[in-house]
């Protein structure tokens, strides 16, 4: 059975979500079954097989997520300190390029979010980070091409 790191705040995230599909969806789909059956004949019922397609997908994701908790290995990022970029390090970064200035966390598979600026611990760029510490200069091979950046900054917060 493999571990799976993530965050105290990604473990949080996943509870909320089973929390929601089990308390509001999850009795939101029964009544819209029961709706559709009052309906009458089933088999040429659209919203029966559209609710219970619903509730099939619902039940599938709370399970899955269920899963991915009891394998969950909860890392305290705010426990962790040091030079070197680990699970957790949030990580700021010049673009040799463009000199742009970016920072990104570097998080579990399931809470990676590039948009608030957490990478996934098997991304290109978080595998070419592991390990480096400020002053490093990374080559990163992107599906767009080659990049280069320095590590301006490490911190685990």
């Amino acid at each position: 059975m493999n571990k799976i790191p993530m965050t105290a705040e990604g473990h949080a995230a996943l509870l909320e979500e089973i929390k929601y599909l089990k308390t509001v969806e999850r009795p939101r789909i029964i009544k819209a079954i029961a709706e559709a059956r009052a309906h009458g004949d089933l088999s040429e019922n659209a919203e029966y097989h559209a609710a219970k397609e619903q509730q099939a997908w619902n039940e599938a994701r709370v399970a899955e997520l269920e899963d991915k908790l009891s394998r969950a290995e909860v890392i305290d990022v705010s426990k962790l300190s040091g030079d070197k970029i680990q699970f957790g390090a949030t990580v700021t970064l010049i673009d040799e390029d463009t000199e742009k200035e970016v920072t990104y966390q570097i998080v579990g598979d399931l809470e990676a979010d590039v948009s608030k600026g957490k990478i996934s611990i098997s991304s290109p760029i978080a595998r070419a980070l592991i390990g480096k510490e400020v002053g490093d200069i990374v080559e990163v091979n992107t599906p767009g091409g080659g990049k280069s950046y320095e590590i301006m900054k490490v911190e685990y917060k």
